[in-house]
């Protein structure tokens, strides 16, 4: 078979989203080693993840509209050009205060990425799920590797080169991608970028019934989904009482079922449509979720692990009917607009699957968020046999 430069396109895409993904996810395993450095408590810490993470949700309709304004490759470099410089800061952070700094700055570059590489998708492929959920591999891959290296790494030469993990990587995709990727036409070279940000042009396309119905599915799907990212590993260990080595293998296997989850869903919709792979993506995840909870044998908690898994890949299938939902020229700073709003909502998932375990308890907790996957497959189911056209 004939390499076409589509395919070049998107393997550098994978990349860049592998970059920006593991700079996030190299910090988790070396937490204490920060702590102990620094002399901060856990909650401070947590407090610097939570910045870089909601920097990393609201930095996504900007990216939209830089994209349309200079061309989805310049936003990519600088994306992975700002996440490996924004790792090499927080290694050589003197003090605790630069660090937050510096991981607010991580999570706002990184964030950069993938609006406009979904949108640079849309531009090369006709088949956009599957170049979506190929694409969308990168982050499960980079959250497979990620824990293994940045932990081994983090024991042997501290916590400062785990960090930095990413500056080895990007620098060679930045390379790549500035060499092979054309650049890409603006969309609205033109347009004063403050008009992209009024209030009127915002509010009219989220209340567009389609957009809001998918944003709805979109936003609780992402909270169950980062709940599940946050404690799944604490949830094997406090209701099942697995070993902390047991509980990292069974959470090594969701990224692998997420990662291959993510290519499966996005042909899938393709070919049948979005709503269906959304919907059976979901309801497998509620099934998945509660066979977590209630199975005992280990056959059991596979295959709930594995369907739990096949769950949190929705994203696959539904950045593409966002995007079937919106015209060319605003495909960019649209999209970007949904992905800030679901992204910042949902990630209050990991405060909400904890609150719920401090209140009643960790299998409360999962059953809860497997109820969500629920609401979100039966929204769907009657979406479609109402024919209400959402």
């Amino acid at each position: 078979m004939r390499w076409h430069y589509r395919t070049t396109v998107l393997a550098l895409c994978l990349l860049a989203f592998f970059v920006t993904y593991l700079s996030r996810m190299a910090i988790s395993p070396v937490i204490p080693f920060i702590a102990d450095d620094f002399d901060v408590s856990n909650t401070q810490i947590g407090f610097a993840l939570s910045g870089m993470w909601l920097a990393y949700g609201l930095s996504q309709f900007p990216s939209g509209v830089l994209g349309d304004r200079f061309g989805e490759k310049r936003v990519i470099l600088v994306a992975v050009g700002g996440t490996a410089a924004a790792s090499l800061l927080l290694a050589f952070a003197p003090v605790f205060a630069a660090f937050v700094l510096f991981a607010v700055f991580l999570g706002l570059v990184a964030g950069l990425h993938y609006t406009v590489a979904v949108t640079l998708l849309s531009r090369t492929y006709d088949e956009l799920g599957r170049a979506v959920g190929i694409h969308s591999m990168g982050g499960p891959l980079a959250g497979l590797v990620a824990p293994v290296v940045a932990a081994r790494v983090g024991v042997r030469f501290g916590w400062r080169p785990a960090v930095a993990l990413a500056l080895v990587v990007g620098l060679p995709v930045f390379a790549l991608f500035a060499w092979r990727v054309r650049p890409t036409e603006p969309r609205r070279p033109a347009q004063p970028m403050r008009e992209r940000f009024e209030l009127d042009a915002v509010v009219e396309l989220v209340s567009r019934p389609p957009i809001a119905f998918t944003l709805v599915i979109a936003m609780l799907g992402t909270f169950v989904v980062q709940g599940l990212l946050t404690f799944l590993p604490t949830f094997f260990v406090a209701h099942h009482r697995y070993s902390a080595t047991q509980a990292g293998v069974a959470f090594s296997a969701f990224f692998v079922v997420r990662t291959v989850g993510q290519f499966v869903l996005g042909e899938f919709s393709d070919r049948y449509g979005r709503d269906l792979a959304i919907g059976a993506s979901m309801l497998g995840g509620a099934v998945g979720l509660f066979g977590l909870v209630a199975g005992a044998s280990s056959v059991v908690i596979g295959a709930s692990v594995i369907l739990a898994g096949f769950g949190s890949s929705f994203f696959a299938a539904i950045d593409p009917r966002f995007l079937d939902q919106l015209g060319h020229a605003e495909r960019g700073s649209g999209f970007g607009l949904v992905r800030t709003v679901y992204t910042v909502v949902g990630s209050a998932g990991s405060v909400g699957a904890g609150l719920f375990a401090d209140l009643f308890g960790w299998g409360a907790s999962f059953l809860i968020l497997a109820v969500l996957f629920a609401i979100t497959f039966a929204a769907l189911a009657g979406n479609r046999l109402l024919e209400l056209g959402y």
